[in-house]
């Protein structure tokens, strides 16, 4: 049969096939971009904290040139992103990362953890967070956390109460007028992977 004018072979992969095996090939690249634009955005992130280019590359493990050639595409009119480092933030990118992280401790600590599927999946970029994955991943967990009580620490169940409560509530509004001078909010990608860091450090302690 011949169709847009190419005739299939005997033997030849169907449509069908070939696109199911490139989908997995796909949501590599597209992980892939998006890491590096994730990338991109923490260093601009570094940049504000003042840290130097060569601070910079051995933590990014880049090239000096490499990240020098990142920072010259910054103009005056590219403020760097502002992040404070407290973990009570309302913002739901931040949550969203805290959940994520209490997820992978679960994951982690707890065998056969119903959310182990869902935290894979975010690793290899197949899952995004959205208000409804959001709420998958809370009901995951919130059942591994029950199931699990006796062998997971009090510490978890803690972070999972107090964000949940933050995700029910919805953000809290800004004290005060903004100024039209004050630095760019860091993207909802840097904040998610910042909180996540940040909740898993508190969940070990460090």
């Amino acid at each position: 049969m011949e169709e847009d004018g190419v005739r299939d072979a005997p033997g030849a992969l169907t449509e069908e096939q070939a696109a199911r095996m490139l989908a997995d090939m796909n949501e590599v690249i597209r992980a892939g971009e998006e890491m590096r634009r994730l990338r991109t955005e923490m260093i601009k992130l570094f940049a504000g904290f003042g840290w130097t280019q060569d601070k910079i590359a051995r933590i990014t493990e880049m090239s000096q040139p490499a990240v020098s050639k990142q920072m010259t595409r910054l103009t005056a009119d590219d403020p760097l992103p502002r992040l404070g480092p407290a973990l009570d933030q309302h913002d739901a990118a931040w949550l969203e990362g805290r959940l994520w992280a209490l997820a992978e401790e679960v994951a982690e600590a707890l065998d056969a953890a119903r959310c182990a599927r869902f935290v894979g999946a975010l690793a290899r970029g197949r899952k995004r967070f959205t208000p409804e994955s959001t709420d998958e991943l809370r009901r995951l967990l919130e059942t591994d956390l029950r199931l699990g009580a006796a062998e997971l620490p009090a510490a978890f169940r803690a972070a999972y109460d107090e964000i949940s409560r933050s995700l029910d509530t919805g953000p809290k509004p800004a004290a005060g007028p903004l100024r039209k001078s004050a630095p760019a909010s860091a993207p909802a990608s840097v904040r998610r992977t910042v909180a996540r860091q940040l909740q898993r450090d508190r969940l070990r302690g460090a």
